[in-house]
């Protein structure tokens, strides 16, 4: 029988040993990066325990958020809300609900092994538009490896282990996710106690969790680094590994400037039911788009009359284009989407000085 004491023991050993990744010598030392290096350590630990040992029983699952305002992972959108639910491939499940006013919905079943390789592999999925709603925006989905009749049927695989819901706002003030609920179609009435078995598990789980994201998005920092201040080109079968939606392009970018300049960004959007960009911070966490402007999108902002967008991200407003604001960062990360674009342009990037602009 596994003893709990030690579960515990080697998850803190498993935190501990996270830190490294914290304090590798390639890493800014300065203290912002290193403070907020630490606190994501702390927001990992919250997420992978809610996922690991608070939902880890797929016989009971219910919607959790694995991304939110105060835990955010791998360039996390802020237009997004996230819900997340634990389950076993091989079992059936049914989700209900009513839809909110956000302007896109999509449910996607993954073989989440974040905590094992850092990747998110889908076994199927569900867009907006394939989806049959009622009137009033009410929905039943059977979620199974068996297929279902009509269109409502979520393919699972055995070993899909988490479903989730993406739903997309062009402007947070206004609009507002739906309710949805799951529940196993078959299953017990009532849950079994808490095993020790089930604890150190999902306390193992929990440990590597955090150690496989904090590494994987540090590399990912370390590849955009490459190229500082522009948009390269990657492949993006990296980004679909880990967990990003297929009809997404993704245009990772590394910043770096100086108190007194500014990181220009002009781009034409191609013709897309959507776009973002944003700016994160080394750790490939968006800055804090509660209290601070650090994202624009295709409904927000501010258009040339050419059709262009010109985004100015420093440290104060210029009092031209769409300013960014860099939140008293030096250097970060920053990301561009486009989303069911047929053409993806790289924006033109470029550091100038403050009062040239």
């Amino acid at each position: 029988m596994s003893d709990p004491a030690q579960a515990w023991k080697d998850y803190c050993a498993a935190l501990e040993r996270a830190g490294e990744v914290i304090l590798a010598p390639d890493v800014p030392a300065d203290l912002l990066t290193r403070a907020e290096g630490f606190r994501y350590l702390s927001r990992l630990s919250k997420l992978a325990l809610e996922q690991y040992v608070e939902a880890s029983d797929p016989d009971f699952p219910f919607f959790y958020q694995l991304s939110h305002a105060t835990g955010k992972i791998g360039a996390d959108n802020p237009d997004n809300e996230y819900w997340n639910a634990s389950i076993r491939g091989t079992s059936d499940y049914r989700i209900t609900g009513k839809r909110g006013s956000m302007f896109y919905f999509s449910i996607v079943a993954n073989a989440m092994r974040y905590h094992i390789d850092g990747s998110a592999h889908a076994t199927g999925s569900l867009m907006d538009g394939e989806i049959e709603w009622g009137p009033d925006g009410e929905v039943e989905i059977i979620a199974s490896c068996q297929p279902q009749p009509g269109k409502n049927w979520l393919r699972l695989e055995p070993d899909a282990s988490v479903i989730v819901l993406r739903q997309s706002a062009l402007d947070r003030s206004t609009e507002r996710g739906g309710e949805f609920r799951i529940e196993r179609i078959g299953g017990p009435a009532t849950p079994a106690p808490l095993s020790p078995e089930r604890l150190s598990q999902g306390l193992a789980a929990a440990g590597q969790f955090v150690n496989g994201v904090a590494a994987t998005f540090a590399d990912w920092t370390r590849l955009f680094r490459a190229s500082p201040n522009q948009f390269a080109a990657i492949d993006q079968a990296m980004f679909q590994k880990g967990g990003g939606a297929k009809d997404i392009y993704y245009a990772h970018a590394y910043w770096q400037l100086a108190p007194d300049e500014a990181w220009l960004i002009e781009v034409t959007p191609p013709e897309c039911y959507y776009w973002n960009f944003q700016l994160d911070n080394w750790w490939m966490e968006s800055l804090d788009y509660r209290f601070q402007q650090i994202t624009v999108n295709k409904h927000s902002a501010r258009y040339e009359a050419d059709g262009s967008v010109r985004i100015v991200c420093a440290a104060r407003d210029p009092g031209c284009g769409n300013w960014i604001d860099t939140c008293g960062h030096g250097e970060g990360t920053a990301l561009l989407r486009w989303a069911g674009a047929s053409e993806h342009p790289l924006p033109r990037a470029r550091v100038v000085k403050l009062e040239e602009l």
